[in-house]
């Protein structure tokens, strides 16, 4: 039980990381109703591009803006092969997907792992987040403002008030009636394939962007470290949604219940290993939890619909009935 809630803030802060990455497949998944699986690549690429630009001299945020433009190039590939080729989004997202692996690859000199040197600590000191931060924040040798939940946090906000700003707009309208009704929104002149492309872009944009933090959070950057984002993201969607859709209305506030969806995941996850379970059985622990929650509104709209339908039937049978005795 100790050790669960001494690293309670390192699964919280990995939690808001990969909440960030949530929010992008959120725009896909739930704006855009597509599944898009570029993300297991374009994670990876994120954190690539940061790590190598970073340790070879690069400004900190030059390198992460470089990362979400990189994950925003993915994302644009992903989105032509859907929309100009023809093929279909989930196959498109495969396609680009098994090609940034070589290209992740490529980018990290065919290294499968690149790492950030942190026993240096004047370069510890220039990255924004960091597991160490959590343990120096933990002794009083730095102050609260460097802790990796406060510093994600602050993104996690930042990155929800744009976006909230931006689906406001004109164009982020389009997006969202692309997703709602394609036909409709062609209908009313919106060029629904340019639609996909942004949606797709500013996805793996911010997905990227998760990549690039994490890598700092870790002070590495591996080549399967994207392997099984999906599910994390479809994770910590659903998890969002099934835990506050009956009282986050506001799309601001459900981009935000993905976010804690994804801190309620890794929480679970740590919660989990805790007990003492083989880290091996991780992905199918994610795979369960997925379907757990995927199968929840299916169960709700099936089985309690249908007890309040036979509900009322019954009623009125009862109510017809006493009518015809009364007769």
């Amino acid at each position: 039980m100790l050790g669960f809630i001494n690293a309670l803030p390192g699964a919280v802060s990995q939690g808001l990381i990969w909440g960030i990455m949530a929010i992008g497949v959120y725009l896909t998944y739930k704006i855009l109703d597509i599944a898009d699986l570029t993300v297991d690549g374009s994670f990876c690429t994120g954190a690539a591009v940061f790590v190598v630009l970073f340790t070879g001299g690069t400004n900190l945020w030059a390198a992460m803006l470089a990362s979400v433009v990189v994950g925003m190039a993915a994302g644009l590939v992903t989105g032509l092969l859907h929309t100009f080729c023809g093929i279909p989004a989930i196959l498109s997202g495969i396609l680009t997907q098994l090609g940034l692996w070589s290209i992740n690859m490529a980018i990290m000199g065919m290294k499968a792992t690149v790492a950030i040197n942190v026993t240096s600590p004047e370069t510890l000191d220039k990255l924004l987040v960091s597991l160490r931060f959590v343990q120096d924040v933990a002794k009083g040798t730095r102050p609260f403002y460097r802790h990796p939940i406060f510093v994600v946090g602050l993104v996690t906000v930042a990155v929800i008030a744009i976006l909230y700003w931006f689906f406001g707009t004109e164009l982020g309208c389009s997006l969202r009636a692309t997703g709602s009704n394609g036909n409709m929104a062609r209908a009313q002149g919106i060029n629904t394939d340019v639609a996909k492309v942004l949606g797709l872009m500013l996805s793996n944009g911010l997905v990227a962007l998760s990549g690039a933090l994490l890598a700092q959070y870790n002070s590495a950057s591996e080549i399967n470290m994207g392997r099984g984002a999906i599910v994390i993201g479809l994770a910590a969607v659903i998890i969002g949604e099934v835990a506050f859709s009956k009282i986050f209305h506001n799309f601001a506030l459900k981009l935000l219940s993905v976010s804690i969806g994804a801190v309620i995941y890794y929480i679970v996850i740590q919660a989990v290993l805790a007990m003492g379970l083989n880290p091996n059985y991780l992905k199918l622990l994610s795979a369960l939890v997925v379907a757990i929650f995927l199968s929840i509104p299916f169960w709700k709209g099936k089985y309690f619909r249908a007890k309040v339908k036979t509900a009322g039937v019954s009623a009125e049978a009862e109510v017809t009935m006493g009518g015809d005795r009364n007769a």
